[in-house]
């Protein structure tokens, strides 16, 4: 049995695992009662996800007790960051894989078998673990596309690059050949991602390559979207806006975390721009692009984020208006600069931001769904709702499992990952209603 948990890019190392122990000749099951070992793949990004974590170990080394299980395997972020803690306190847990050395999964499982358990650790700032056969657990129509591993922003209050060590692209080669197989196996949405995309390819190549990248992927013939997340957007330049506006196949959407609106706060944490640089970003990229969707991420009660701060970042969100917005409370991380920082939050006052955020962002984005009204919008198809004779899909302007869904009625039985154009109808909340006006692909 195989868990994945935490974000895309341990997802894309998941199926990775999956593909070897599929090649080692192993059979997966997602029943947890047949299972004779069960490995979990762990986030420890902010605190709910190390809880989750844990209590995942918790919960199925009860079944080395209580069933038929007989290894239980930890890897990824918890796994590399903890890895005597979690020997010391959860007992249950056979073996350790650090995040640089997930290629040995399958050595490691046999040992455990055998009863000749051992952990397996690499170096996090060298080792890269890429171009390996894939499982798909996304439904085979869309898949992440990692691009790189771990980071050289350092922001003040991230782990990352303690865990994913310092930034390393995959050879364009090896990420063209696997986003040709991906496509040959049915995949027709390709979301790239990384901790950072947007510097891809420049500790390899001497300068950022996302342009060239996304050329070369608009080639392959299958894919009918590309899709960026993760873009910081210091990093974003006119090459990449151009090869966006050029490219059909590239999706008018991007992900740009910037995590705060305000100088004091940018600059206690880490960031690398101000509000002035922002303001001017999201504007060249709606001037070049003007249907972009753009996705931004926030952090409330940030160590100093006083009173007067938080209602500046209030003003700017009001003012930028983002399309697609999230809000976490900060998290203060072990081993990070800004858990030593001066004037830290409560807790309860972190969440009552977030929550006054999310509350305005959520008003903006239901008056901007009914803004589709009228409009016709191209849309990938989910599957379907039978006993409603609805189809589900996403729109260009959604990515999948954070954004919203695309309803159409009165429609054929499409194949998931066929594109067409719906006209938009009503909206409820953050979901689009229409109907299909145009031919489809598949």
């Amino acid at each position: 049995m195989f868990v994945s948990l935490g974000c895309d890019k341990n997802l894309v190392d998941s199926e990775m695992m999956l593909g070897m122990l599929y090649d080692a000749g192993m059979e997966i099951t997602n029943d947890e009662d047949e299972a004779d070992a069960v490995v979990v793949n762990t986030c420890c990004f902010i605190l709910d996800a190390k809880e989750e974590s844990i209590n995942a170990l918790i919960e199925y080394g009860e079944l080395k007790k209580n069933g038929k299980c007989r290894a239980l395997i930890a890897c990824g972020c918890l796994a590399q960051r903890y890895k005597d803690e979690i020997h010391e306190q959860i007992p249950e847990v056979d073996a350790v894989i650090g995040t640089a050395a997930f290629d040995q999964l399958t050595e490691v499982l046999n040992a455990v078998l055998e009863k000749h358990p051992k952990d397996a650790m690499a170096d996090i700032d060298t080792t890269l673990v890429c171009g390996k056969r894939r499982v798909s657990t996304t439904g085979g129509y869309y898949a992440y596309l990692k691009i790189a591993e771990g980071c050289d922003k350092r922001c003040t209050y991230c782990i990352i690059p303690k865990v994913r060590g310092s930034y390393r692209s995959v050879p364009m080669e090896t990420l063209l050949a696997e986003a040709a197989k991906l496509a040959e196996s049915g995949v027709r949405e390709l979301i790239l991602v990384a901790q950072e995309t947007t510097v891809y390819g420049k500790d390899i190549y001497g300068k950022k390559s996302l342009p060239r990248l996304l050329e070369e992927l608009c080639k392959i013939e299958e894919l009918q979207w590309i899709r960026i997340l993760y873009c910081y957007p210091e990093e974003i330049d006119d090459e990449l806006i151009a090869v966006i506006q050029k490219e059909p196949k590239i999706c008018h959407y991007l992900d740009i975390p910037i995590q705060h609106s305000e100088d004091y706060i940018l600059q206690r944490m880490g960031r690398r721009t101000n509000r002035l640089d922002l303001i001017r970003i999201i504007s060249q990229l709606r001037n070049a692009v003007p249907d972009i969707c753009l996705r931004t991420t926030l952090i409330t009660g940030f160590p100093g984020e006083t009173k007067e701060l938080f209602e500046g970042l209030k003003n700017f969100v009001s003012d930028m208006r983002f399309d697609r917005l999230g809000v976490f409370p900060y998290s203060a991380e072990e081993d990070t600069i800004a858990a030593g920082l001066p004037d830290q939050i409560p807790e309860e006052e972190k969440n009552r931001r977030r929550d006054v955020i999310m509350e305005l962002q959520q008003q903006i984005a239901f008056d901007k769904a009914k803004g589709m009204l009228g409009q016709v919008v191209d849309v990938i198809v989910e599957g379907t709702i039978p006993d409603e004779n609805l189809l589900v899909a996403r729109s260009y302007m959604d990515a999948p499992g954070v954004d919203g869904l695309v309803f159409i009625e009165d429609a054929p039985q499409l194949m998931s990952g066929t594109v067409a154009k719906v006209l938009i109808t009503d909206s409820d909340d953050y979901d689009l209603i229409g109907g299909l006006v145009d031919e489809f692909t598949e």
